[in-house]
């Protein structure tokens, strides 16, 4: 080789090495000010509750103030681009579900940010699944119940959930999908709104999330028939999941992670998933995540990463088959 091959490979071998100093010293001295937390939908929400106390927990383990900033709008579109457009030096961060981190970018026309590509996966933090549950006078009390009689009459069943285009939404349409039938789908404004109208036996069937219908299943005044999962919800044991129940290969839920900007030094990603799956893993976490319905799911970023790769593969086709988009 000529000497000034060599000299260049040494430079250039010199120049990565300096940068890779840089990067571990700069994730050493890291946080030397407070952080924004991005939360991308309105305060008192679920996705709010959870970075609230992943938040206050952060704060205390960098040893500088982690400020919580609500960017609601567009299901979470919004807040997730402010996200991407901000510094990649770790003081910008953002909270997401798998609705705006995989849902969206599919089914908006212009979401303005691609996931894997303008953000860098820090960790998961829990997994709330889908619910399909019943008003205890339901003819259907399970999930076979409710594919034998969409067979029988196609398009006459009615199963409520929330808003178009959410991960409930979209399980119901993924449920026609995969079994192969037909009912109506009858959409609520929210979780809320839903819960009600199944409890006081109007839609007698619904896909929903866990928290706001957490009483009264446990009370019997609604019957689950099925988690959504790859694994039963620590807080329903007794609950199928949707392959126990004769299903295999039908899953939806809502996974929460946190995510920073694209070029994020590694050094302080690997810093913030440290602190973040060890507060996942104390009990007050543990509990607030039960609160909201869901079960704990620390993680590495690569598997974040895995996680987000995979559900945009799920939600992408199903949309994409469809035709749905949103300007």
């Amino acid at each position: 080789m000529p000497s000034w091959n060599v000299s260049v490979a040494l430079a250039v071998a010199m120049a990565f090495g300096c940068i890779a100093g840089e990067a571990r010293a700069q994730a050493q001295n890291y946080p030397t000010k407070p952080i924004t937390m991005i939360v991308p939908f309105p305060a008192g929400g679920g996705v709010d509750v959870i970075g609230r106390i992943v938040a206050e927990k952060l704060s205390a383990a960098l040893g500088q103030q982690v400020v919580v900033d609500n960017r609601g709008g567009a299901a979470g579109v919004i807040g997730t681009r402010v996200a991407k457009a901000a510094a990649p030096d770790g003081y910008t961060l953002v909270m997401a579900t798998s609705g705006s981190i995989a849902i969206n970018p599919n089914l908006y026309v212009n979401p303005g940010y691609q996931p894997l590509k303008d953000l860098a996966p820090i960790g998961l933090i829990s997994s709330t699944p889908i619910v399909l549950m019943a008003h205890p006078t339901s003819p259907q009390q399970s999930l076979k119940d409710v594919i034998a009689a969409a067979k029988a009459e196609p398009g006459k069943l009615n199963i409520g959930t929330p808003p178009p285009g959410t991960s409930a939404n979209l399980g119901a349409e993924l449920l026609k999908a995969t079994a192969g039938i037909d009912f109506t789908i009858v959409t609520y404004r929210g979780t809320g709104p839903l819960t009600t109208d199944v409890l006081g036996g109007h839609v007698k069937l619904a896909l929903n999330v866990l928290a706001p219908a957490m009483a009264h299943l446990k009370s019997g005044g609604l019957k689950a028939l099925a988690v959504l999962g790859p694994k039963r919800s620590s807080l329903l044991p007794d609950v199928p999941t949707s392959a126990e129940a004769g299903l295999p290969g039908y899953e939806a839920g809502l996974n929460y992670g946190l995510l920073a900007p694209a070029g994020t030094p590694r050094p302080i990603i690997e810093k913030l998933n440290a602190a973040l799956r060890t507060l996942v893993n104390t009990p007050e976490v543990q509990a607030r995540i039960a609160a909201d319905g869901g079960d704990p799911m620390p993680s590495t970023p690569e598997e974040y990463a895995a996680d987000i790769a995979s559900e945009d593969k799920k939600w992408g086709a199903l949309i994409r088959k469809l035709g749905l988009k949103v300007e």
